[in-house]
C-alpha cells in the first residue's frame, strides 16, 4: 500500500533543505513523489512512497546519517514526521 509521509524538518530554510538533498547519494528507493514548501512559517516535506517499509528505511537508514553530516555533530532533532495510509488516490491527467 502507499504511504504519504508530511514531516516538518529540524531547520527552516529551502537552502537548508537542497543541502541536505544534495548529501543523498541517490535518489530513495521506492519515493515516487516529493513536494516541499512553507506552511504556518515552516518548511514541510511531503513524500509519496511504495511503501510505509521503504519510507521507514529512508529515515532510519539515510535521513538521519545525512542529517547529521549536513547540520553538523550538535543534535538539531529529529524531523517530525506523520504518515498516511493512501486509501484512494488521484491522479491529474493532462489536458491536451
Amino acid at each position: 500500500m502507499q504511504w504519504i509521509t508530511v514531516a516538518t524538518p529540524p531547520f527552516s530554510s529551502i537552502e537548508q533543505f537542497d543541502k541536505v538533498t544534495a548529501l543523498v547519494d541517490t535518489e530513495p528507493h521506492g519515493m515516487t513523489a516529493r513536494y516541499v514548501g512553507t506552511s504556518n512559517g515552516k518548511l514541510r516535506v511531503v513524500t509519496l512512497w511504495e511503501s510505509r517499509a521503504h519510507a521507514d528505511r529512508f529515515f532510519a537508514e539515510t535521513l538521519g546519517p545525512v542529517l547529521a553530516r549536513a547540520l553538523g555533530p550538535e543534535p538539531v532533532g529529529q524531523p517530525e514526521v506523520f504518515g498516511i495510509d493512501v486509501a484512494r488516490s488521484y491522479v491529474r491527467e493532462p489536458v491536451g
